[in-house]
């Protein structure tokens, strides 16, 4: 992922603070140009429509773009000083005039609001203070037991031929004699960092329809509830 993806994947732009930093409307786009280091280096940062964020770094001395920036073999001080101070222009920008989502994607709020609207069940952070925040737990009420686990992650995790871009995923429990099934359609995936015979994958995405990934929730529920 981009160091833009990974700083700002749950965040959305306020219009009414962007433009009060410097922003300006670009069609249905928002840009911002600022120099950092000093001016030797200059910053044209987008904000697509999708919330989406893109940004080109530029070497003042020549104009070009800043290749080593996104070269993750490129470890050397001054290339290492540039990347720091990049991401602190990012950071200042991102609590200056954005906003945090519990969840990136649309459709990982609408399931969490439907898994609310049925069971009155919110999500928890078992990890919060650890390596796996903001991965989310929805439990039942009198087991703790988890039915749903839902994380951000980069899709090439699930499937290495994607571009390597964030997604929310949603973990849950299936009989197993549907797995192979399940597997086929697009979207769903073997579970991540779980058992494959008893748990998927749902990229949510949009590309399983949110009927379907409810369906699979429900099941979820019930394999898991206390008996």
């Amino acid at each position: 992922m981009t160091i833009e993806d990974k700083l700002f994947y749950r965040k959305h732009l306020v219009p009414e603070k962007a433009e009060a930093l410097g922003f300006l409307k670009n069609g249905r786009d928002w840009v911002l140009e600022k120099d950092f280091m000093g001016g030797d280096f200059h910053v044209r940062l987008l904000v697509h429509e999708d919330g989406t964020v893109e940004g080109t770094v530029m070497d003042a001395m020549d104009g070009e773009p800043y290749a080593p920036l996104r070269m993750e073999s490129m470890q050397g001080s001054y290339v290492s000083s540039v990347r720091e101070s990049y991401k602190a222009l990012l950071e200042e920008i991102g609590s200056a005039c954005f906003e945090e989502y519990l969840f990136a994607s649309p459709q990982a709020r609408r399931m969490a609001d439907e898994i609310f609207r049925r069971w009155q069940v919110k999500p928890d952070y078992p990890w919060k203070d650890g390596r796996y925040d903001p991965n989310a737990v929805f439990r039942h009420k009198d087991s703790r037991k988890w039915f749903a686990l839902l994380m951000p992650l980069s899709i090439r995790k699930l499937d290495k031929r994607a571009e390597d871009r964030p997604v929310d995923a949603l973990n849950l429990k299936i009989d197993p004699a549907k797995g192979e099934e399940l597997r086929k359609i697009p979207g769903i995936y073997p579970a991540y960092h779980m058992n494959h015979k008893t748990w998927i994958t749902v990229a949510l995405n949009g590309t399983v329809p949110d009927d379907t990934v409810m369906a699979l929730v429900e099941e979820s529920f019930d394999l898991t509830r206390k008996r």
